[in-house]
Protein backbone atom coordinates (compact mmCIF):
# COMPACT_ATOMS: atom_id res chain seq x y z
CA UNK A 1 0.00 0.00 0.00
CA UNK A 2 1.37 2.91 -0.81
CA UNK A 3 1.77 6.35 1.55
CA UNK A 4 -0.55 9.45 1.26
CA UNK A 5 1.62 12.11 -0.72
CA UNK A 6 3.16 14.83 1.57
CA UNK A 7 1.84 17.27 -0.49
CA UNK A 8 -2.00 15.82 0.03
CA UNK A 9 -0.52 15.66 4.11
CA UNK A 10 0.62 19.83 3.89
CA UNK A 11 -2.61 20.87 2.37
CA UNK A 12 -4.44 19.37 4.72
CA UNK A 13 -2.36 20.28 8.24
CA UNK A 14 -2.63 24.08 6.79
CA UNK A 15 -6.36 23.95 6.19
CA UNK A 16 -7.02 22.47 9.48
CA UNK A 17 -5.10 24.91 10.51
CA UNK A 18 -6.31 27.42 9.07
CA UNK A 19 -9.66 26.78 10.16
CA UNK A 20 -8.78 26.76 13.24
CA UNK A 21 -7.27 30.25 13.64
CA UNK A 22 -10.46 31.32 12.18
CA UNK A 23 -12.47 29.56 14.10
CA UNK A 24 -11.50 30.85 17.04
CA UNK A 25 -11.18 34.30 15.72
CA UNK A 26 -15.26 34.04 14.68
CA UNK A 27 -15.95 32.62 18.30
CA UNK A 28 -14.14 35.47 20.26
CA UNK A 29 -16.30 37.63 17.97
CA UNK A 30 -19.39 36.15 19.09
CA UNK A 31 -20.00 34.45 15.54
CA UNK A 32 -20.74 30.67 16.24
CA UNK A 33 -23.01 29.10 14.45
CA UNK A 34 -22.92 25.81 16.99
CA UNK A 35 -24.17 28.07 19.34
CA UNK A 36 -28.28 29.99 18.86
CA UNK A 37 -28.29 33.72 18.66
CA UNK A 38 -31.00 35.70 17.02
CA UNK A 39 -29.39 37.79 14.08
CA UNK A 40 -29.28 41.63 16.10
CA UNK A 41 -27.81 40.12 19.03
CA UNK A 42 -24.62 38.42 16.47
CA UNK A 43 -24.62 41.82 14.87
CA UNK A 44 -24.66 43.66 17.78
CA UNK A 45 -21.75 41.02 19.34
CA UNK A 46 -19.67 41.18 16.51
CA UNK A 47 -19.55 45.12 16.38
CA UNK A 48 -18.57 45.06 20.30
CA UNK A 49 -21.59 46.53 21.62
CA UNK A 50 -21.79 50.30 21.94
CA UNK A 51 -18.13 50.40 23.64
CA UNK A 52 -16.75 48.80 20.34
CA UNK A 53 -18.65 51.04 18.71
CA UNK A 54 -16.97 54.02 20.52
CA UNK A 55 -13.70 52.75 19.91
CA UNK A 56 -13.84 52.13 16.44
CA UNK A 57 -15.48 55.63 15.47
CA UNK A 58 -14.31 57.79 17.73
CA UNK A 59 -10.59 58.05 17.23
CA UNK A 60 -10.80 58.39 13.65
CA UNK A 61 -13.94 60.96 14.00
CA UNK A 62 -12.30 63.29 16.60
CA UNK A 63 -8.63 63.42 14.00
CA UNK A 64 -11.65 64.34 11.08
CA UNK A 65 -12.88 66.82 13.09
CA UNK A 66 -9.87 68.57 14.45
CA UNK A 67 -8.23 68.17 11.00
CA UNK A 68 -10.92 69.88 9.54
CA UNK A 69 -11.14 72.49 12.04
CA UNK A 70 -7.51 73.11 12.47
CA UNK A 71 -4.93 71.28 10.16
CA UNK A 72 -2.02 72.55 11.56
CA UNK A 73 -0.09 71.17 13.63
CA UNK A 74 -0.86 68.25 12.40
CA UNK A 75 0.04 66.20 15.66
CA UNK A 76 -3.08 68.06 17.49
CA UNK A 77 -5.21 65.89 15.59
CA UNK A 78 -3.20 63.27 15.14
CA UNK A 79 -2.25 63.58 19.09
CA UNK A 80 -6.12 63.74 20.39
CA UNK A 81 -6.85 60.43 18.33
CA UNK A 82 -4.04 58.35 19.66
CA UNK A 83 -4.82 59.73 22.86
CA UNK A 84 -8.93 58.69 22.77
CA UNK A 85 -7.56 54.97 21.69
CA UNK A 86 -4.86 55.11 24.70
CA UNK A 87 -7.92 56.23 26.93
CA UNK A 88 -9.98 53.47 25.70
CA UNK A 89 -7.59 50.72 25.80
CA UNK A 90 -6.57 51.87 29.74
CA UNK A 91 -10.06 51.74 30.66
CA UNK A 92 -10.27 48.02 29.52
CA UNK A 93 -7.40 47.58 31.24
CA UNK A 94 -8.73 48.58 34.58
CA UNK A 95 -11.74 47.25 34.19
CA UNK A 96 -9.41 43.77 33.25
CA UNK A 97 -12.08 42.91 30.19
CA UNK A 98 -10.40 41.47 27.04
CA UNK A 99 -7.93 44.69 26.09
CA UNK A 100 -7.01 42.83 22.32
CA UNK A 101 -10.17 45.17 20.47
CA UNK A 102 -9.19 48.37 21.76
CA UNK A 103 -5.46 47.76 21.95
CA UNK A 104 -5.55 46.67 18.42
CA UNK A 105 -7.66 49.53 17.56
CA UNK A 106 -4.50 51.58 19.54
CA UNK A 107 -1.38 50.03 17.79
CA UNK A 108 -3.37 50.63 14.88
CA UNK A 109 -3.90 54.62 15.54
CA UNK A 110 0.26 54.83 16.44
CA UNK A 111 1.29 53.51 14.12
CA UNK A 112 -0.94 55.46 11.02
CA UNK A 113 -0.21 58.48 13.26
CA UNK A 114 3.67 57.59 13.41
CA UNK A 115 3.54 57.37 9.51
CA UNK A 116 1.48 60.62 8.71
CA UNK A 117 3.74 62.66 11.20
CA UNK A 118 6.82 61.16 8.81
CA UNK A 119 5.69 62.27 5.84
CA UNK A 120 4.00 65.27 7.17
CA UNK A 121 0.53 64.91 4.94
CA UNK A 122 -2.87 63.97 6.84
CA UNK A 123 -4.20 61.62 4.90
CA UNK A 124 -1.29 59.54 5.23
CA UNK A 125 -3.06 58.38 8.63
CA UNK A 126 -5.42 56.57 6.54
CA UNK A 127 -2.73 54.19 4.94
CA UNK A 128 -3.02 51.44 7.12
CA UNK A 129 -6.39 51.14 6.12
CA UNK A 130 -6.04 51.32 2.57
CA UNK A 131 -3.85 48.50 2.84
CA UNK A 132 -5.38 46.62 5.35
CA UNK A 133 -8.47 46.68 2.83
CA UNK A 134 -6.53 45.65 -0.37
CA UNK A 135 -4.69 42.81 1.98
CA UNK A 136 -8.17 41.33 2.80
CA UNK A 137 -10.07 41.69 0.00
CA UNK A 138 -7.67 39.56 -2.08
CA UNK A 139 -6.37 37.27 0.28
CA UNK A 140 -10.72 36.60 0.96
CA UNK A 141 -11.28 36.79 -3.00
CA UNK A 142 -8.39 34.02 -3.98
CA UNK A 143 -9.56 31.38 -1.16
CA UNK A 144 -12.88 31.50 -2.98
CA UNK A 145 -11.53 31.31 -6.41
CA UNK A 146 -9.82 28.60 -5.44
CA UNK A 147 -12.16 26.57 -3.45
CA UNK A 148 -10.77 27.13 -0.37
CA UNK A 149 -13.15 29.80 1.00
CA UNK A 150 -11.75 31.62 4.23
CA UNK A 151 -15.70 31.38 5.50
CA UNK A 152 -16.01 27.77 4.78
CA UNK A 153 -12.91 26.98 6.73
CA UNK A 154 -14.07 28.56 9.43
CA UNK A 155 -17.35 27.40 9.97
CA UNK A 156 -16.02 24.36 8.99
CA UNK A 157 -13.98 24.45 12.55
CA UNK A 158 -16.76 25.82 14.67
CA UNK A 159 -19.33 22.61 13.57
CA UNK A 160 -16.74 20.24 13.61
CA UNK A 161 -17.30 19.13 9.81
CA UNK A 162 -13.71 20.29 9.00
CA UNK A 163 -13.44 20.65 5.21
CA UNK A 164 -16.11 18.08 4.83
CA UNK A 165 -18.07 20.77 3.35
CA UNK A 166 -16.00 21.03 0.08
CA UNK A 167 -17.86 17.58 -0.73
CA UNK A 168 -20.99 19.77 -0.30
CA UNK A 169 -21.77 21.70 -3.69
CA UNK A 170 -24.51 23.47 -1.78
CA UNK A 171 -22.37 24.74 0.80
CA UNK A 172 -19.45 25.39 -1.55
CA UNK A 173 -21.64 27.56 -3.68
CA UNK A 174 -22.72 29.49 -0.84
CA UNK A 175 -19.40 29.89 0.80
CA UNK A 176 -17.86 30.87 -2.81
CA UNK A 177 -20.25 33.84 -3.09
CA UNK A 178 -20.24 34.78 0.86
CA UNK A 179 -16.57 35.54 0.14
CA UNK A 180 -16.93 37.03 -2.94
CA UNK A 181 -19.33 39.86 -0.76
CA UNK A 182 -17.01 40.27 1.80
CA UNK A 183 -14.02 40.69 -0.63
CA UNK A 184 -16.25 43.12 -2.96
CA UNK A 185 -16.91 45.11 0.41
CA UNK A 186 -12.85 45.25 0.85
CA UNK A 187 -12.22 46.45 -2.95
CA UNK A 188 -15.58 48.98 -2.74
CA UNK A 189 -13.95 50.68 -0.11
CA UNK A 190 -10.67 51.02 -2.12
CA UNK A 191 -12.76 51.90 -4.76
CA UNK A 192 -13.68 54.74 -3.11
CA UNK A 193 -11.38 55.58 -1.12
CA UNK A 194 -7.97 55.68 -2.77
CA UNK A 195 -8.96 58.27 -5.08
CA UNK A 196 -9.82 60.84 -2.16
CA UNK A 197 -6.19 59.69 -0.10
CA UNK A 198 -4.07 60.13 -4.03
CA UNK A 199 -6.32 63.76 -4.05
CA UNK A 200 -5.39 64.67 -0.25
CA UNK A 201 -8.80 65.36 0.72
CA UNK A 202 -8.47 64.17 4.88
CA UNK A 203 -12.08 65.71 5.61
CA UNK A 204 -13.93 63.43 2.59
CA UNK A 205 -11.62 60.72 3.14
CA UNK A 206 -12.00 60.22 6.43
CA UNK A 207 -16.01 60.90 6.32
CA UNK A 208 -16.56 57.89 3.72
CA UNK A 209 -13.95 55.80 5.92
CA UNK A 210 -16.28 56.32 8.97
CA UNK A 211 -19.81 55.96 6.66
CA UNK A 212 -18.33 52.76 4.69
CA UNK A 213 -17.33 51.01 8.06
CA UNK A 214 -19.59 49.55 10.97
CA UNK A 215 -22.97 50.48 8.48
CA UNK A 216 -21.68 48.33 5.68
CA UNK A 217 -19.87 45.75 8.21
CA UNK A 218 -23.13 44.87 9.72
CA UNK A 219 -25.36 44.20 6.99
CA UNK A 220 -22.55 41.77 5.44
CA UNK A 221 -22.39 40.36 9.16
CA UNK A 222 -26.07 39.54 9.45
CA UNK A 223 -26.65 38.18 5.83
CA UNK A 224 -23.39 35.91 6.35
CA UNK A 225 -24.69 34.77 9.18
CA UNK A 226 -28.14 33.90 8.44
CA UNK A 227 -26.40 32.26 5.08
CA UNK A 228 -24.72 29.80 7.41
CA UNK A 229 -27.40 29.04 9.82
CA UNK A 230 -29.36 28.14 7.30
CA UNK A 231 -26.69 25.41 5.68
CA UNK A 232 -26.42 24.52 9.70
CA UNK A 233 -30.17 24.36 11.16
CA UNK A 234 -30.71 23.48 14.40
CA UNK A 235 -32.11 19.86 14.70
CA UNK A 236 -35.19 20.74 16.96
CA UNK A 237 -35.42 19.60 20.85
CA UNK A 238 -36.03 15.84 21.15
CA UNK A 239 -39.21 15.87 23.53
CA UNK A 240 -38.72 13.01 25.70
CA UNK A 241 -40.55 9.83 24.91
CA UNK A 242 -43.66 8.81 26.68
CA UNK A 243 -43.34 6.19 29.45
CA UNK A 244 -44.97 2.86 29.17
Amino acid sequence: MSNPEPDAEREKSTSEILGEALGGVARRAGLDPSESAATHTVVWTAMGGWRGILESVLPSLAFVIIFTIRPEPLILSLGISVGLAAVFTIVRLVQKSPPSAALGGLIAAVAAAALALWTGRGADNFVPGLITNAVYGSVILVSALIGWSLIGLAVGFLMGEGTTWRNDRRKRRAYFWLGIAWAALFFTRLAVQLPLYLAGDVTALGTLKLIMGLPLFAPLIAVTWLVVRALHPREPAREDAPEA
